[in-house]
């Protein structure tokens, strides 16, 4: 269980780094659109968690998701996704559907 919790935790630590290498491409573009990772910030937010237990846990958690819903949602309007796009773009930026824990 510590084995596989210290490879999530060495995996998250490399999300970070991702965006900026996403944006060193040599090409130039006009309207940068950014593909989010799927389950990337659910991913973050239970690993981020996963030493608390009971409702400091599931309060923590909710935070978190509600947290990466909004920065998906700027994402989302920076790039001017409308409509039911924005929707499956937020849903796949979070890491699937928001309310399920």
């Amino acid at each position: 269980m510590k084995l596989r919790s210290a490879i999530v935790a060495a995996g998250l630590m490399c999300l970070p780094v991702l965006p900026a290498l996403a944006q060193t491409s040599s090409q130039p573009s006009a309207a940068p659109t950014t593909v989010p990772v799927p389950a990337a910030k659910r991913v973050t937010c239970l690993a981020t968690t996963a030493s608390l237990k009971g409702q400091d846990k599931r309060d923590q958690l909710q935070l978190c998701m509600a947290q990466a819903r909004v920065d998906c949602l700027k994402q989302a309007i920076d790039q001017k996704v409308v409509g039911e796009s924005r929707k499956s773009f937020i849903k796949t930026c979070v890491g699937g559907d928001a309310t399920e824990q």
